[in-house]
Protein backbone atom coordinates (compact mmCIF):
# COMPACT_ATOMS: atom_id res chain seq x y z
CA UNK A 1 0.00 0.00 0.00
CA UNK A 2 2.70 2.42 1.11
CA UNK A 3 4.48 1.77 -2.62
CA UNK A 4 1.66 2.42 -4.26
CA UNK A 5 0.80 6.11 -2.62
CA UNK A 6 4.53 6.87 -3.21
CA UNK A 7 3.84 5.92 -6.65
CA UNK A 8 0.79 8.35 -6.93
CA UNK A 9 2.33 10.94 -4.89
CA UNK A 10 5.62 11.30 -7.21
CA UNK A 11 2.93 11.36 -10.80
CA UNK A 12 1.39 13.65 -9.01
CA UNK A 13 4.32 16.03 -8.52
CA UNK A 14 5.54 15.30 -11.83
CA UNK A 15 2.76 16.13 -13.73
CA UNK A 16 2.10 19.09 -12.01
CA UNK A 17 5.57 20.57 -12.71
CA UNK A 18 5.37 19.58 -16.21
CA UNK A 19 1.83 21.87 -16.71
CA UNK A 20 3.66 24.49 -14.69
CA UNK A 21 6.01 24.72 -17.48
CA UNK A 22 3.28 24.41 -20.01
CA UNK A 23 1.52 27.59 -19.33
CA UNK A 24 4.86 29.04 -19.48
CA UNK A 25 6.17 28.18 -22.68
CA UNK A 26 2.14 29.07 -24.31
CA UNK A 27 2.62 32.51 -22.89
CA UNK A 28 5.99 33.16 -24.25
CA UNK A 29 4.46 31.50 -27.63
CA UNK A 30 1.98 34.68 -27.64
CA UNK A 31 5.13 37.26 -27.34
CA UNK A 32 6.91 37.28 -31.04
CA UNK A 33 9.44 39.22 -29.51
CA UNK A 34 11.45 39.18 -26.46
CA UNK A 35 11.11 42.49 -23.93
CA UNK A 36 14.50 42.52 -22.80
CA UNK A 37 17.66 42.32 -25.17
CA UNK A 38 15.18 44.05 -27.91
CA UNK A 39 15.75 47.44 -29.37
CA UNK A 40 12.54 48.76 -29.53
CA UNK A 41 11.83 52.73 -31.67
CA UNK A 42 9.55 54.81 -29.82
CA UNK A 43 6.42 54.92 -32.45
CA UNK A 44 3.83 56.62 -30.10
CA UNK A 45 3.43 58.69 -27.30
CA UNK A 46 0.36 59.69 -25.38
CA UNK A 47 -1.31 58.77 -28.56
CA UNK A 48 0.30 61.00 -30.38
CA UNK A 49 2.78 59.25 -33.53
CA UNK A 50 6.79 60.51 -33.02
CA UNK A 51 8.81 61.36 -35.80
CA UNK A 52 11.18 58.94 -37.18
CA UNK A 53 14.25 61.14 -36.13
CA UNK A 54 14.30 63.67 -34.03
CA UNK A 55 17.09 66.19 -34.00
CA UNK A 56 18.50 63.39 -36.21
CA UNK A 57 18.58 60.39 -33.83
CA UNK A 58 16.00 58.08 -33.69
CA UNK A 59 14.00 57.95 -30.26
CA UNK A 60 14.34 54.08 -28.89
CA UNK A 61 14.23 52.11 -25.51
CA UNK A 62 16.37 49.40 -25.07
CA UNK A 63 16.31 46.90 -21.44
CA UNK A 64 19.36 45.56 -21.12
CA UNK A 65 19.98 42.06 -19.51
CA UNK A 66 22.84 42.74 -17.81
CA UNK A 67 21.86 44.74 -14.06
CA UNK A 68 18.35 44.83 -15.22
CA UNK A 69 19.38 48.24 -16.74
CA UNK A 70 17.79 50.36 -19.68
CA UNK A 71 18.88 52.99 -21.81
CA UNK A 72 16.50 55.76 -24.29
CA UNK A 73 16.85 58.25 -26.07
CA UNK A 74 14.14 61.03 -27.62
CA UNK A 75 16.65 62.63 -29.90
CA UNK A 76 18.58 64.70 -27.71
CA UNK A 77 19.99 63.14 -24.41
CA UNK A 78 20.82 59.27 -23.57
CA UNK A 79 18.24 58.29 -20.65
CA UNK A 80 18.83 55.38 -18.28
CA UNK A 81 17.99 53.55 -15.56
CA UNK A 82 17.24 50.49 -14.02
CA UNK A 83 13.86 48.27 -14.51
CA UNK A 84 12.12 45.52 -12.43
CA UNK A 85 9.88 42.79 -14.40
CA UNK A 86 7.29 41.82 -11.86
CA UNK A 87 4.74 39.33 -12.19
CA UNK A 88 0.91 39.64 -14.58
CA UNK A 89 3.17 41.94 -16.81
CA UNK A 90 3.79 44.56 -14.77
CA UNK A 91 7.12 46.63 -14.58
CA UNK A 92 8.25 49.34 -12.77
CA UNK A 93 11.39 51.80 -14.09
CA UNK A 94 13.54 54.01 -11.68
CA UNK A 95 15.42 56.92 -13.87
CA UNK A 96 19.06 57.22 -13.49
CA UNK A 97 21.99 59.52 -15.21
CA UNK A 98 20.97 61.22 -18.12
CA UNK A 99 23.03 63.70 -20.43
CA UNK A 100 22.14 67.28 -20.27
CA UNK A 101 22.41 68.92 -23.43
CA UNK A 102 19.90 71.68 -24.47
CA UNK A 103 18.53 70.56 -27.97
CA UNK A 104 15.74 72.55 -30.17
CA UNK A 105 12.87 70.06 -29.89
CA UNK A 106 12.65 68.33 -26.10
CA UNK A 107 9.13 67.60 -25.99
CA UNK A 108 9.38 64.07 -26.89
CA UNK A 109 12.00 63.78 -24.49
CA UNK A 110 10.28 65.15 -21.72
CA UNK A 111 7.53 63.02 -22.17
CA UNK A 112 8.96 59.82 -22.29
CA UNK A 113 10.70 60.38 -19.51
CA UNK A 114 7.73 60.72 -17.88
CA UNK A 115 5.90 58.01 -19.77
CA UNK A 116 8.78 55.83 -17.82
CA UNK A 117 7.95 57.55 -14.28
CA UNK A 118 4.38 56.74 -14.88
CA UNK A 119 4.53 53.17 -16.30
CA UNK A 120 3.73 50.08 -14.53
CA UNK A 121 2.04 47.37 -17.14
CA UNK A 122 3.50 46.33 -20.34
CA UNK A 123 1.71 44.27 -22.94
CA UNK A 124 4.47 42.72 -26.56
CA UNK A 125 1.93 41.70 -29.24
CA UNK A 126 3.12 41.29 -32.87
CA UNK A 127 6.47 43.15 -32.50
CA UNK A 128 5.03 45.91 -30.51
CA UNK A 129 5.71 47.02 -26.74
CA UNK A 130 3.26 49.18 -25.28
CA UNK A 131 3.78 50.86 -21.82
CA UNK A 132 0.55 51.50 -20.07
CA UNK A 133 -0.07 52.77 -16.82
CA UNK A 134 -3.43 50.68 -15.22
CA UNK A 135 -6.13 50.33 -17.41
CA UNK A 136 -5.77 53.03 -19.48
CA UNK A 137 -4.81 53.94 -23.02
CA UNK A 138 -0.44 53.15 -23.61
CA UNK A 139 1.42 56.15 -22.38
CA UNK A 140 4.04 54.60 -24.93
CA UNK A 141 4.19 52.34 -27.85
CA UNK A 142 7.26 50.73 -29.67
CA UNK A 143 8.24 48.36 -32.31
CA UNK A 144 10.66 46.15 -32.33
CA UNK A 145 14.12 46.82 -34.44
CA UNK A 146 15.97 44.29 -36.28
CA UNK A 147 19.79 44.36 -35.59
Amino acid sequence: MKLSTIVFLSSFVLLSFSACKTSKNIENANNTTNLVGTKWKLTELYGKPVADKINGKEPFLELLETDSQYTATAGCNGIGGTFSILKNGKIKFSQGMSTMMACENMDVEIQLKKALTLADNYSVSDNTLSLNKSRMAPLARFKAIEK
